[in-house]
């Protein structure tokens, strides 16, 4: 009966055997070092290549097969100098990617929130300026490209993004629309205590803006690698290797990277636990509009991909937070790792549109995008300059990967089938919850 016993907890011991390698492991920390240390890794550059090289081998070394870099071309925009002009003194900006170059003046218009109603003003030639924030009470989120959009159609001359957190931090984030990625009028960003004050000062008034960037064709690459059986149909663990270029990309997205390669290192340990094949796919370009996904899932066959677990905004927090699209076979996965790890994992029923697993979730392929609870709204520290590695720890990350890990074997599992969606129930889960209008102004409405 002791010999039994003792067989029964050896083999337990064994199949966990890969957690306690986990909360050990520095392969993810020391990935997320060396991205962050790379520096810019604004998409199409330099510093995102050597971001994605560097992944392709982290993967390589951890045991993942066929580690490779695919390119694409891109629409590049490199930043310049940017000034706001106000009260005959320059007032700190910065300017948001894919912005077009030039010189603009006009009346400062606060505009608060920017809530659609808000643009119903007479802003002809106005330099329109919008929080990054929405308020409490309203009932679903507005992407800056939202209002950087209404603000064009309104007719005016220029826009600014007011940060909402204080800390002297001004926002970055992108513009531009797939089908013309650079952007109709300069726009930049300012911190929350910039603009307080030329909202207080200068309301009215006639301000100006000047920006210069250099906008030119280049190239970027999403980093591919595998793990498990052949098998028809594959779940793909994502996240994005790209960043804005005003910081580190620590949080936003070198830890969802880190994570990536965490996984795949406690995956190749526990690769015979898995019924279907992984692909790893870290995306470039993210940050301007989803163009690396995009271009994978032109490529891809959708019946062919089982689910997509994407990373992007883990480790912010302990918790994990996932959107799951409404597919309730991912609630019920999510729901029965929380259960079997003892580990909280929230989940949100509703479409996310803006990450790596959306040109994916439009198709109908089942897709999570893994964040992490923070307790605050908007990005934090993200697309600011704060977003630094002081911000992240190891814990944290050794926790979501463990997490995640044990998902991704759930995914994989014959047991779990998960059923493709029309896109035409996509679209209508869009219109109920309110979001179709917004992204038919900025032209991401695939249907």
């Amino acid at each position: 009966m002791a010999d039994s016993e003792d067989r029964t907890r050896s083999d337990r011991d064994t199949e966990t055997d890969w957690i306690g390698e986990t909360f050990l492991s520095d392969v993810g920390w020391d990935h997320l070092e060396t991205l962050v240390d790379i520096g810019d890794r604004m998409a199409g550059t330099e510093g995102e290549r050597r971001g994605a090289e560097a992944t392709r081998d982290a993967l390589e070394d951890v045991g993942a097969r066929n580690a490779h870099l695919e390119e694409f071309s891109i629409q590049g925009w490199e930043r310049g100098d940017s000034a706001i002009t106000a009260g005959e003194r320059e007032h700190r900006s910065i300017a948001l990617p894919r912005s077009p170059t030039g010189s603009v003046s006009g009346e400062l218009l606060d505009l608060g929130y920017g809530l659609p109603e808000d643009f119903e003003a007479d802003l002809d030639r106005a330099i329109v300026m919008v929080s990054s924030d929405v308020p409490d009470w309203f009932d679903r989120f507005i992407h800056r490209r939202e209002k950087y959009y209404r603000a064009v159609e309104a007719g005016a001359a220029g826009f600014v993004f007011h940060n909402h957190v204080p800390g002297q931090l001004p926002p970055t984030g992108s513009v531009g629309t797939p089908e013309d990625p650079i952007g109709e009028i300069p726009a930049v960003g300012v911190s929350k205590e910039v603009g307080d004050r030329l909202s207080r000062r200068f309301e009215n008034e006639e301000i100006g803006i000047d920006l210069t960037a250099t906008i030119e064709e280049a190239t970027s690459a999403n980093v591919h690698a595998t793990l498990g059986p052949e098998t028809d149909q594959e779940v793909w663990v994502t996240s994005h290797v790209d960043a804005h270029d005003i910081a580190e990309g620590a949080l936003d997205n070198g830890a969802g990277t880190a994570t990536v390669v965490e996984v795949a290192r406690a995956l190749a340990a526990r690769e015979g636990d898995l019924d279907t094949r992984i692909r790893f796919v870290v995306f470039g370009a993210e940050e301007v509009g989803l163009v690396g996904s995009n271009y994978e899932a032109e490529q891809a066959d959708p019946e062919g991909i089982k689910t997509v677990l994407n990373n992007d905004g883990v480790c912010r927090g302990r918790t994990l937070s996932l959107h799951t699209h409404g597919f309730p076979e991912l609630e019920a996965a999510a729901a029965e790792i929380a259960d079997r790890t003892g580990h909280p994992v929230g989940t949100t029923p509703e479409q996310g549109p803006h990450s790596d697993h959306w040109p994916f979730v439009v198709q109908g392929v089942p897709g999570y995008h893994a964040m992490s609870e923070t307790g605050d709204r908007g990005r934090g520290w993200g697309h600011t300059e704060a977003d630094t590695l002081d911000k992240l720890d190891r814990r944290t990350l050794r926790e979501s990967a463990v997490v995640l890990t044990e998902l991704a074997v759930e995914l994989a599992s014959d047991d779990v089938e998960i059923d493709h969606r029309e896109s035409e129930e996509i679209a209508a889960a869009l219109e109920r919850e309110d979001q179709a209008e917004g992204m038919k102004v900025i032209g991401d409405w695939p249907f």
